[in-house]
């Protein structure tokens, strides 16, 4: 058995206070995340198998990481795409239906956009 339960949190860091004003009205009023928490530096938002923590202490414009991309369980890609879009966010990769090529096949849906800090956030929908 695995000593790893699963992925506690991701997270980010904002450069300057409007930064992380956009953050958060990203991850709150578009995405409708539920605050977990906040403190001096920082919120957590629960996405109901994780948390996404964003701290506004960052320092200076991060580069591009190792990191991927936040992928996002939803039960609707459509209406993701809808909200983000009519928010002014780029969608990069619009909605599309998939099949994983595994043993067994996994069918899903899934689309891409880029959030306030130019994460990639994808919507992944299980078929």
């Amino acid at each position: 058995m695995s000593i790893i339960k699963g992925i506690h949190h991701i997270s980010m860091k904002t450069c300057n206070e409007e930064e992380y004003e956009r953050v958060v009205d990203f991850y709150t009023n578009i995405l409708e995340l539920e605050i977990a928490r906040t403190w001096e530096h920082g919120i957590m938002f629960d996405t109901g198998s994780g948390i996404v923590e964003i701290f506004k202490n960052g320092d200076e414009q991060p580069s591009k990481g190792v990191i991927r991309h936040l992928a996002f369980a939803v039960d609707d890609v459509d209406i993701c795409v809808k909200k983000v879009t009519e928010a002014g966010y780029e969608v990069f990769k619009g909605p599309t239906d998939i099949e994983i090529p595994s043993n067994p096949v996994f069918p899903a849906r899934m689309a891409f956009c880029y959030g306030p800090l130019g994460e990639e956030v994808e919507f992944f929908q299980e078929r």
